[in-house]
């Protein structure tokens, strides 16, 4: 386990460097969360009962997801690892003593959470002090702030086993061009990142909630605004848990198998 952690450490002090590249993205994602906020505004103020989440919640949910982009968005991508399977340094991976699985969900943690920490602050800051109705709201109780806390965990572990899923698919590719355009833009609608599920009509909605993705950004953002709280917030946390368990088996297994069909040519 300690060889892990030094990947994870290694490459969160080195994710941290990247300074400039997060400060132009705050700046984008205070563009584009101010955008989605008056667009869902003049939506409401058309008809304030027709939604299914209060525009409070719906604001802390935008603003949450902005400030944890890197942390949820399934468009983020190692490319370390996506040029190692097509380029063929995979070869060298699999020399090293350590187990490639583990080792590329340890990276891909790190270099989510130290791009996370770099651009959050500043955008919960301006969240917290732009006027209301557009001011993003503090959790309804310590409880509930602290399963939030969970969740985001929960969630950046499924986020990554899902990712590994499709790491494991472009084995059997000759580019990953195609995986990551179908995948982001599937896994991104089916777990909120374009708008909340519960947005969603109910008989797609009823489906997606079943699904991994809803173990995604969906469940700690809605648990901090409020929308789900209580039995619910605890049973979302164990839906997260459950997803989690099955992917990372899903995963190994799936990598496994890869790994004793590969070939690599040259020298």
């Amino acid at each position: 386990m300690k060889k892990y952690l030094a990947v994870f450490r290694i490459r969160f002090i080195n994710a941290l460097q990247y300074r400039a590249a997060a400060a132009a993205g705050v700046a984008t994602q205070f563009a584009w969360g101010f955008l989605e906020i008056f667009a869902f505004s003049a939506f409401y103020r058309a008809n304030p009962n027709a939604f299914p989440m209060e525009f409070s919640h719906t604001v802390s949910y935008i603003w949450l997801q902005q400030a944890f982009l890197a942390l949820f968005m399934m468009w983020f991508w190692e490319s370390d690892v996506t040029e190692a399977i097509e380029g063929g340094a995979i070869a060298y991976e699999l020399i090293r003593p350590m187990d490639l699985y583990k080792r590329w969900f340890a990276q891909s943690c790190a270099n989510r959470s130290a791009r996370a920490l770099l651009r959050c602050a500043p955008i919960l800051l301006i969240a917290f002090i732009v006027p209301k109705p557009y001011r993003m709201g503090l959790p309804p109780s310590l409880p509930q702030f602290t399963m939030f806390v969970i969740s985001s965990a929960l969630s950046l572990g499924v986020v990554v086993a899902t990712s590994m899923l499709a790491y494991v698919s472009i084995f059997y590719t000759l580019s990953s061009t195609g995986i990551r355009s179908v995948f982001t833009t599937i896994v991104g609608f089916l777990a909120g990142e374009y708008i909340p599920i519960p947005f969603f009509p109910p008989s797609i909605r009823a489906i997606a909630e079943l699904l991994p993705f809803a173990a995604m950004q969906n469940m700690p953002l809605r648990i901090y605004s409020g929308n789900i709280a209580g039995r619910d917030a605890l049973w979302g946390l164990a839906f997260q848990v459950f997803w989690l368990s099955l992917l990372i088996v899903l995963g190994r297994l799936a990598m496994n198998r890869a790994l004793k069909r590969v070939v690599v040519q040259g020298g």
